[in-house]
């Protein structure tokens, strides 16, 4: 990400394209030993993530994307107990989870602890305490390496990692053998949920290639997007499980878990939204279908930039 005069940094999606974002200052510009990490007060999303250049998460619309990213994995399981939350640093996929009366216990897994530090000090409106949650364990690894090496099982499994760029720390996060490994890291009913990248129709190769691999390894696949403002694009999500899907579920059925578990009060998400969610356009429907390929881990796929 490139900082210019007057108070203005570029945010570039290829080559061609960028967002041009007005600030009020940086608080942290660090390269740590996995990527580069910025933390930025801009004007119109209030504070900023970003990693290696790219908006990960801003204070103004960070629970459009973070409810839509928990909730409706948590909601289609029935009674959802261990959790495990690779990627999600700044803390706020750990808060939505965490809301979910009955769970028993998070392991989050974070292959920053620079990110993690900064998180603690600096985006406070995202975790609001989540860290110190006493069913949370907070494990710095690898993503991958932790999922092959444990032996534990979980009800839901959320990846919350960055786009996988050539030189980022995610991509080998983006494969079939990773998936696999996760499918076997569930129980039967467990569900994984998943950022899939843009779902716009100039950019949507990573998704639609993410879709394919999915379902070479899940029964159920879902993908599903949403208006995310500081992204400037759509953005797009995928549920997969072995049984569960959450389009059995009625709008009904949705608020009536929501309700019990005491989520009335979500800003984004609730049973219309979940129906809503999981009737994708046809274009996007589509794209899915026509674009794309497997990922492997001799194939990994990189965003442009």
């Amino acid at each position: 990400m490139e900082i210019y005069k007057d108070n203005l940094l570029v945010e570039m999606y290829s080559e061609h394209e960028g967002h041009l974002h007005g600030y009020k200052q940086v608080l942290v510009r660090e390269e740590t030993r996995c990527q580069q990490v910025e933390i930025v007060d801009t004007y119109e999303f209030g504070r900023c993530l970003f990693l290696d250049g790219k908006m990960q998460s801003s204070q103004v619309d960070e629970y459009l994307y973070h409810e839509f990213l928990v909730h409706p994995a948590m909601v289609t399981h029935p009674e959802p107990k261990q959790a495990l939350i690779i990627g999600g640093g700044e803390g706020a996929t750990l808060r939505e989870v965490l809301r979910h009366r009955g769970l028993e216990r998070v392991d989050m897994v974070e292959i920053d602890r620079d990110v993690l530090d900064f998180a603690r000090k600096h985006l406070v409106a995202w975790h609001q305490g989540a860290f110190d949650d006493p069913r949370v364990r907070i494990i710095v690894d690898d993503g991958r390496k932790f999922i092959q090496d444990s032996r534990e099982i979980y009800d839901i499994i959320i990846i919350d990692v960055s786009d996988p760029t050539c030189e980022g720390p995610a991509s080998m996060l983006y494969t079939l053998q990773f998936y696999q490994s996760v499918a076997a890291r569930l129980k039967p009913a467990g569900i994984m949920s998943l950022q899939a990248g843009t779902s716009s129709i100039v950019g949507g190769e990573i998704m639609a290639s993410l879709y394919k691999t999915l379902q070479r390894v899940f029964p159920v696949v879902r993908a599903y997007e949403a208006n995310i403002p500081s992204f400037d694009m759509p953005w797009g999500f995928g549920l997969a499980a072995a049984q569960l899907d959450p389009k059995q579920l009625n709008a009904q059925e949705i608020d009536r878990r929501l309700q019990l578990r005491g989520l009335e009060n979500l800003r984004a998400y609730d049973g219309e939204t979940h129906i809503g969610l999981f009737s994708p356009t046809k274009s996007l429907r589509n794209m899915l279908e026509s674009r794309g390929r497997i990922i492997e881990d001799t194939q990994p796929i990189y965003t442009p930039l």
